[in-house]
């Protein structure tokens, strides 16, 4: 009776240090569906070229362009472009998919007076306030195409972490950053904004 029980409690043990394992990692069914994170990102390439120029910061997000730098043809139009942003991005609606599975429709809109072809915005979400790549939890893109001026475009995504990743999460106080890349034929912009999720 007595070695029935130590055999019991060992794989019980063994079991339980599996499970813990396999969460701490995000390995098994506590993986996140993202399997692409190691493919070269644009905000992770792209910095702003260094030409003395003040940055701007709109609402609360940072705004850093990159690509060809010609912004502006003399110094009344380029103050008069920073004071809007090309392109807004909007978070619509945040729906509940799951514990740790969010739906997130978001609008990009062309705030300028001229078309955008080409249009690419990528996501990526940080856990907490930074954009260390250590502390990607997801990332995701979507091909836009043409995008006329003041036309917008509106998607949904489906944002899933593993236990572990929403478990970093919950340890930043419900913390994150997240960065949102828009690469056109002519330019790449990026904003970063931090939320609070608790």
């Amino acid at each position: 009776m007595r070695r029935t029980l130590l055999v019991a409690a060992t794989v019980l043990v063994l079991l339980t240090a599996g499970v813990s394992a396999a969460f701490v990692t995000g390995i098994g069914p506590f993986s996140d569906d993202a399997g692409d994170s190691d493919e070269p990102f644009p905000t992770q390439t792209t910095a702003p070229p260094d030409d003395g120029d003040s940055g701007s910061s709109d609402s609360g997000s940072s705004d850093s362009e990159s690509g060809d730098s010609s912004s502006g043809d003399g110094d009344g139009d380029a103050s008069e472009s920073e004071s809007v942003p090309p392109f807004g991005v909007v978070v619509d609606n945040i729906e509940k998919c799951g514990q740790t599975c969010r739906d997130v429709t978001s609008t990009i809109t062309n705030q300028q007076d001229a078309d955008s072809s080409g249009v690419t915005v990528y996501s990526r979400i940080f856990v907490g306030n930074s954009t260390d790549p250590d502390d990607e939890v997801w990332r995701g893109s979507q091909a836009v195409g043409d995008l006329a001026a003041g036309e917008s475009y509106t998607t949904t995504k489906r944002v899933k972490l593993s236990y572990s990743e929403a478990f970093a999460v919950r340890q930043a106080d419900g913390w994150i950053t997240v960065q949102t890349t828009i690469e056109t034929d002519d330019r790449t912009l990026t904003y970063t904004e931090q939320r609070d999720v608790a």
